[in-house]
């Protein structure tokens, strides 16, 4: 049994949800398929929402713009025989949706709960409406299995009730093809609609695969899969065709786009394959995601670049006590839930660093002297700088440390032409080395890169 997750830009016209059909109808046998709303509807509703918070009424409008998109679609892809029970359904969404915007507008505030609801409508409508497009499909409510709890703040997914209210509502084997909206979720506790945060139609997908056991994920979006680099940036970047768990996460957090990384955790402990492939092409073989690392080729998987990065570096005789320096940095950092890109530690220089989003880069300079205050005081800590407005460049591999001299080669790659490399993590992970430069020499520095791991 698969699960195939199709994505905005796969369910966002006539013309690709005709592929998405054709695809799915072509299947040997009922699968579950995970949908997101059409391709930018969720930030056209949370717009829509700020516009009726400032009361402004053509929020009315961008409500009849909503409407005629989904009821072309309907009309186009919904046969005739049904066309009438599906839009009767969309148009009760429609309807509730506009009576919540009116609320907003008439009190002129946007809480969380109105917003939470406000974007349900996305995945709702288009699952509902997909499930009769496709062949023989029935829908599942989401919002009855997928299941949220509070963690500092931030709705994550309650793991195991949501792992048990699956297998109750995929009761498998599968008698037909379920068509499902990713993303949304509710509250264990208060039933209130939430969300799984940007990304989510991925992660309830991989949920889904890993309660049910399923024997593969199938990721549909716009590109032919992971690739060597972004091909925006460097035209002759290849697609990957095999990669480990690891790898794709590394290459995730630093930059590549292609799924969203928390989609990895669920399939990669329960070992069920992952396929990245394009749903304008399907025929293209995509990228296999495994654990199976042994015939991989012994060389750089990709190369990915974060922007909007900043280094905070902390200069002392402390610094050379790893173990303290390290410790009591990063639970500084999360105490005040910042999260840590790379650590740089050069061997020979007292200095330690920590690489984060530039937007965290005030509270990071704070947190860590408010940590270290006895030690500024006393010397053993003699400052704390910081650098805004850089890049982080990474190459990723699993077991990267088995290319002896690498770090040393791309750092010498970069300078030859002139790039200052600002840090360069090179050991502190076994499957990436980071090197931070300016950001505006973040393209060059990536083609740099990229030709010399590939040639």
């Amino acid at each position: 049994m698969k699960v195939l997750k199709f994505g905005g830009t796969s369910v966002g016209t006539v013309e690709s949800l005709r592929n998405v059909k054709a695809i799915v109808d072509s299947l040997d046998a009922p699968a579950v398929v995970v949908v997101s709303a059409l391709g930018g509807l969720t930030d056209y509703l949370i717009a829509t929402a700020n516009m009726a918070a400032k009361g402004d009424i053509a929020f009315r409008d961008n409500v009849s713009h909503i409407s005629k998109r989904h009821f072309d679609i309907i009309e186009a892809l919904v046969s005739d025989t049904q066309q009438s029970c599906v839009k009767e359904k969309i148009s009760q969404m429609l309807t509730e949706l506009e009576t919540i915007y009116t609320g907003v507008s008439m009190i002129g505030e946007l809480s969380e709960k109105s917003l939470n609801r406000i974007v349900s409508f996305g995945e709702r409508m288009s699952s509902f409406i997909i499930s009769y497009i496709l062949r023989d499909a029935i829908h599942a409510d989401s919002l009855e299995y997928m299941k949220t709890e509070k963690w500092f703040n931030r709705d994550i997914a309650s793991r195991s009730l949501t792992d048990s209210l699956i297998r109750q509502t995929y009761a498998l084997p599968l008698e037909k093809t379920v068509v499902t909206g990713g993303f949304i979720s509710r509250d264990k506790d208060s039933d209130e609609i939430t969300n799984l945060g940007r990304g989510g139609s991925d992660y309830t997908a991989a949920l889904i695969a890993a309660a049910l056991g399923a024997d593969s994920l199938e990721i549909w979006t716009d590109v032919d899969g992971f690739m060597t680099a972004d091909p925006r940036i460097i035209p002759n970047a290849r697609v990957i065709d095999r990669m480990s768990f690891i790898e794709s996460m590394e290459l995730c957090s630093f930059g590549a786009k292609v799924i969203y990384p928390p989609t990895i955790y669920p399939v990669f402990h329960k070992n069920i394959p992952i396929r990245i492939l394009n749903t304008h092409n399907p025929t293209a073989p995509g990228t296999l995601i495994t654990d199976n690392n042994d015939s991989l080729e012994k060389c750089v998987r990709g190369v990915s670049s974060v922007k909007k990065t900043a280094l905070v570096t902390v200069t002392g005789s402390l610094t050379a006590n790893v173990a303290e320096i390290n410790s009591r940095s990063y639970n500084a950092m999360a105490r005040n839930g910042i999260s840590i890109f790379v650590v740089a530690q050069p061997d020979s220089e007292k200095k330690f660093s920590l690489a984060m989003s530039s937007a965290d880069l005030q509270r990071a300079e704070a947190a860590l002297r408010e940590e270290f205050a006895p030690e500024l005081q006393n010397g053993s800590i003699s400052g704390v700088e910081v650098l805004d407005n850089l890049a982080i460049i990474a190459a990723v591999r699993e077991s990267i440390k088995e290319l002896h001299g690498l770090g040393p080669r791309l750092v010498n790659t970069l300078l030859r032409e002139g790039i200052d490399v600002k840090a360069i993590s090179d050991g502190a992970s076994e499957s990436t080395i980071a090197l931070i430069v300016d950001e505006k020499e973040t393209d060059r520095a990536l083609r740099l890169i990229h030709t010399a791991c590939f040639g």
